[in-house]
């Protein structure tokens, strides 16, 4: 799915249930059974076995023939866990009212019958972010490391950021100055040089009006492909403006203007300047969204195996996926633990993709110590022993069916999880090219 902005259109699964269930009044939870309960590998039959025996046991189950498929609904005639209002997921079935933001659009139909395992990113995709916060954050510090790292005006620490202005799927020209809006067959659709649209002439006159082969790529071109890369867009088109307006203040050119612009953003990541300030106060920067554990849940139940592949490390990592697995407190924060680690099986951090999707890829696996941050050497996922007894800690508290590692590629990926292909995952991903473009043409994942 290729959607231009994909803030309001959340990804696949996780937005399958509405983000208020007590608005329900059913109390249904719908399933496909055609879709969720097809055979897997004999690793997770155990956990489908007991799912199906507590299903049997505790609901009543009632069927009903739909236009297309059999649709399995269990009343829960048992209370739900604790205090919290039964989950429902939404069906065309159930009849529930999905606001169109949440609804999910597609080209192609996925059997989920021969999925054995699914995975997710966790930036912008089990961790939505704020637009107004967050990358007004990543902005602001954009702009202080150009005027106190490189050197730039100070009038720049005056600029606002608009959240609202760039969408993804644009493309710079970094020699021009331009920014582009092309169709699918690379025909420039509209032209900006900063914010000053271009002239159909002008347009045409740069451009052409015809399809150039393998025009429009690196490295005279950049993608904004990533909702990270809004931010760096909007930055990079009021430098433009503030060149031409300025003669004289700014000397570099419109390339090195842009490869200043993504220096600092590389600073502010490698200084940690923007993941502080996210640890510090998560709910500032983060949807809150009640609906994955759920989704998670549900995925479990089923008896596939479910993982995490993110690029970020482990202690960023654990702090949001605290944020949004954990319990809350009054305040909107949540304890450090380990205890959303139940919901998966496996945990890569530090995966560098989209690098890792490929077998070719020699980098090593290392097994992370939750509790220390600690990085242990394996042999491809099989811990290895120590030289120093020491260095392992006693992991007390820490439930050890799922395991976190760091670095890797997919190769490991399928060996931790007893996957033969990799037509057997499903993985959700935000990049339309680092995470499902490369995953799917290289490995045919879905």
């Amino acid at each position: 799915m290729c959607i231009a902005r994909g803030r309001s259109f959340s990804f696949c699964l996780s937005r399958l249930s509405s983000p208020s269930f007590a608005s329900f009044p059913s109390r249904f939870l719908h399933f496909h059974s055609r879709g969720f309960c097809s055979s897997i590998s004999d690793k997770f039959l155990s956990r489908r076995k007991v799912y199906l025996d507590r299903v049997l046991s505790n609901n009543r189950l009632l069927t009903r023939n739909t236009m297309d498929s059999k649709t399995v609904q269990f009343e829960r005639t048992s209370g739900s866990e604790g205090d919290k209002p039964p989950c429902v997921w939404s069906s065309p079935e159930g009849g529930q009212k999905i606001d169109i933001g949440k609804q999910i659009f597609c080209n192609r139909s996925l059997n989920m019958r021969s999925i054995v395992a699914v995975g997710f990113d966790m930036d912008y995709t089990l961790a939505q972010y704020k637009p107004e916060t967050f990358e007004s954050l990543a902005y602001e510090g954009t702009v202080k490391k150009l005027v106190h790292d490189l050197g730039y005006p100070t009038e720049l620490l005056d600029w606002m950021f608009d959240s609202t202005y760039m969408v993804r799927g644009l493309v710079l020209d970094k020699k021009r100055g331009n920014i582009l809006k092309m169709d699918r067959h690379k025909y420039v659709k509209v032209a900006y040089h900063g914010f000053r649209e271009l002239s159909k002439e002008d347009k045409v006159a740069t451009y052409g009006s015809a399809l150039i082969r393998d025009s429009f790529d690196e490295p005279e071109y950049a993608l904004i492909d990533t909702l990270f890369s809004l931010a760096e867009a909007y930055l990079f088109a009021q430098l433009v403006d503030f060149k031409d307006n300025n003669p004289g203040k700014i000397p570099a050119d419109y390339s090195r203007m842009y490869k200043d612009v993504r220096a600092a953003v590389d600073l502010c990541h490698r200084d940690g300047t923007l993941k502080k300030m996210v640890a510090i106060d998560p709910i500032r920067y983060i949807n809150d969204d009640a609906s994955i554990v759920p989704m998670l849940k549900m995925l479990r139940d089923s008896g596939r195996a479910t993982f995490l592949v993110t690029n970020s490390l482990w202690d960023y990592t654990n702090i949001v996926m605290n944020f949004l697995c954990g319990p809350r407190a009054v305040n909107g924060c949540s304890a450090l633990n380990f205890d959303w680690l139940q919901y998966f099986d496996v945990v890569i951090t530090g995966s560098a993709k989209p690098s890792f999707f490929h077998d070719e890829n020699r980098a090593n696996l290392f097994e992370v110590d939750p509790e220390s941050g600690m990085l242990l050497n394996t042999d491809n996922g099989t811990p290895m022993p120590q030289v120093d007894s020491s260095l392992r800690l006693p992991l007390k508290s820490l439930d050890k069916s799922c395991q976190v590692f760091q670095g890797g590629n997919v190769g490991h990926l399928h060996k931790l999880l007893s996957i033969e292909s990799s037509s057997q995952v499903l993985y959700v991903g935000d990049h339309i090219y680092g995470d499902i473009l490369r995953s799917k043409k290289v490995l045919g994942m879905s």
